[in-house]
């Protein structure tokens, strides 16, 4: 994927069932399109396609976690 439709967003997911909690949300938006850097400090998701990162906000929100756009 282009750098123009990658976004990074700094979250409070923590570890796998963290993610099994987003997934269903985040699918909805970017099926298979998403990740979450788990080694990170800052817990980085990566979302590679091109969607309004106040929706990918929202979708964690929902799941009951933050994202901040970086």
């Amino acid at each position: 994927m282009s750098k123009e439709t990658s976004m990074q967003f700094k979250t409070n997911i923590k570890c796998a069932a963290c993610i099994a909690a987003v997934s269903p949300a985040l699918n909805q938006l970017a099926p298979n399109q998403w990740e979450v850097d788990l080694k990170s400090p800052d817990r980085i998701l990566t979302v590679n396609e091109k969607v309004d990162p106040e929706s990918v906000k929202a979708a964690l929100e929902k799941s009951g976690y933050k994202g901040e756009s970086i």
